[in-house]
């Protein structure tokens, strides 16, 4: 019975351990480290009219090429009923991701706050969204157009996320006493 005992606290204590390390797997995900400390990640939204295309597509891509930097959210001052088809389509093709499955037309009151905001080029005046940056990637809506249109956006979107990525490494946008 003693080693009963003493086997159940070991499981016990092994299930304690295993969810307090779950925790803090959690919290380092979340985190990004900078030198020898961490610090939260930057959340980005990217930012156009009816979320539905551009801004979707930039954070499909973010999540995909820099989940390690920072975190992506895309919201629009309008909604439509679906993301667009052919970016659906397009990203499925270039990169293996169904868009789909995971995002959809969100109002910018449905993100959460965010240090970095990102507008797609809509031409219109976006309203005032608390952050520490903003840019203007300036865009042009492929929207209607070819595959061959759509695909240069999305690899301006590829190349403009990289360099996000390496301007929010290199402390060059936002700092942790921001």
């Amino acid at each position: 019975t003693c080693v009963g005992i003493e086997w159940r606290s070991y499981i016990l204590w092994k299930s304690i351990e295993s969810r307090r390390s779950e925790s803090i797997i959690g919290q380092i995900i979340k985190r990004r480290k900078v030198g020898n400390s961490f610090m939260e990640k930057p959340k980005v939204a990217f930012v156009c009219v009816h979320n539905s295309c551009r801004s979707q597509i930039a954070e499909a891509l973010g999540k995909y090429l820099s989940s390690n930097v920072f975190e992506s959210y895309s919201a629009g001052t309008e909604t439509t009923p679906q993301i667009n088809q052919d970016a659906v389509r397009l990203m499925k093709e270039m990169y293996q991701i169904n868009m789909e499955e995971t995002q959809y037309s969100k109002l910018l009151s449905e993100i959460p706050e965010v240090d970095i905001v990102i507008t797609m080029g809509c031409n219109v005046k976006c309203p005032a969204i608390p952050c520490k940056y903003r840019e203007d990637w300036g865009l042009n809506d492929p929207t209607g157009k070819n595959d061959a249109e759509f695909s240069k956006i999305i690899h301006s979107i590829h190349t403009k996320i990289l360099e996000l990525t390496e301007k929010i490494e290199k402390g060059e946008l936002i700092t942790e006493s921001d």
